[in-house]
């Protein structure tokens, strides 16, 4: 079945942030010469086991991932966004470790008090109570079954998974009561889970899709660290697909003017693979992510810097983020349709359509243990 490791991970020693900018929240911030490595508090919790991969660059102390209780009262949460395909979500994660440049939830970790760089990457909350929350929602009357997505805003499958394994737990409990399941990860681990996956998909109750945003392996070494390679990941498609898995690819974001040209050659990869859908997002840079994935783009590719910058600009009405809803997930512009064609032209020529609507008709509650009679 698979299972990633370390030496699956794109550039398992690397950060993708190049800096902590400041938090737009606080009026006053630290700037050390250099990163300090974090004192350890009381309410931290490290593993006993953690072999989390570290940053081992010798100019510098080691920034090791540390890792907090999340101590949430409650799991699922709700938008009412038009724009987005689920209404109820559940992250099992606060920050995520794969470090991601361009990731659009890094700004969420300012409402902790700390930096959308490399804090966010490198301080994860962990909510380790959290099959147990949603066993009790899940069993709740006031619960309605419907679709519940994973990895909303962080990915549920980052490195921490593999020795917390809350994601597993959780669709354990989902599996027990039948609700249907919607996950996207950038990590070969979901692979693991074929079998629960796979009950769930008897009931037409899960779909998985795997986030592919470039084939280019020494890209992704830098632009996203510590995600499983691009080969592993198809891998994932095809094993999950194997199962018999509804499973797709999401190209998110296609970055203009850097990955955009990647999209046949990511569609025809996925679909060999066994993908049978897919979907795709364009980069947009909130709050703090304007300074990270700049500085990212100075540090690793400043003869490219310029030509995206611009391309981000025309696609978001000459600002480097929208937060419209109509548009936000795809821009405007002229770049926005020319993306837009070549995407829904290649999944036409590849017969990549739809995953068939997921289904509650299954959903189950848990059955007292005990009955009067």
């Amino acid at each position: 079945m698979g299972r990633s490791t370390p030496s699956s991970y794109t550039n398992p020693h690397a950060r993708g942030a190049p800096s902590n900018p400041v938090n737009r929240f606080e009026a006053l911030h630290y700037d050390p010469d250099a990163i300090d490595e974090p004192a350890l508090h009381s309410d931290e919790w490290i593993p006993p086991d953690n072999d989390a991969p570290t940053d081992s660059t010798p100019a510098r102390p080691s920034l090791k991932t540390r890792f907090y209780r999340d101590l949430s009262n409650t799991l699922i949460t709700y938008n009412d966004s038009p724009d987005i395909g689920f209404r109820a979500s559940l992250n099992a994660y606060r920050g995520c470790e794969h470090g991601c440049a361009y990731c659009y939830a890094r700004p969420t970790h300012e409402y902790l008090g700390w930096s959308a760089g490399l804090d966010f990457e490198s301080k994860v909350l962990v909510k380790d109570r959290a099959p147990d929350l949603l066993r009790d929602e899940l069993n709740a009357p006031r619960w309605q079954p419907q679709v519940i997505a994973m990895s909303g805003v962080t990915d549920c499958y980052q490195p921490a998974e593999r020795h917390f394994r809350i994601t597993r737990r959780c669709l354990e409990v989902l599996a027990e009561f039948r609700n249907p399941v919607g996950i996207v990860t950038k990590n070969h681990l979901v692979t693991r889970d074929i079998d629960l996956l796979r009950e769930l998909a008897s009931h037409s109750a899960a779909v998985v899709y795997v986030s592919v945003t470039t084939l280019d392996a020494s890209l992704a070494r830098t632009l996203e660290p510590r995600t499983s390679s691009p080969s592993h990941r198809l891998d994932a498609i095809r094993l999950l697909s194997a199962a018999g898995i509804p499973t797709g690819v999401m190209m998110a974001p296609i970055i203009p003017g850097l990955t955009d040209h990647e999209i046949l050659p990511v569609l025809e990869a996925a679909r060999d693979a066994g993908a049978t859908t897919a979907g795709y997002t364009t980069l947009r840079l909130p709050h703090g992510l304007k300074e990270i994935f700049t500085g990212w783009l100075d540090k690793h590719m400043p003869e490219k810097k310029e030509r995206v910058i611009a391309r981000i600009r025309d696609l978001r009405g000459g600002k480097l983020n929208s937060s419209d809803w109509a548009d936000r997930m795809t821009g405007t512009g002229f770049w926005a349709e020319q993306i837009r064609s070549v995407f829904n032209a290649t999944k036409t020529r590849l017969q990549i359509g739809r995953h068939a609507p997921l289904s509650t008709a299954s959903f189950r509650r848990r059955r007292a243990q005990l009955e009067l009679f």
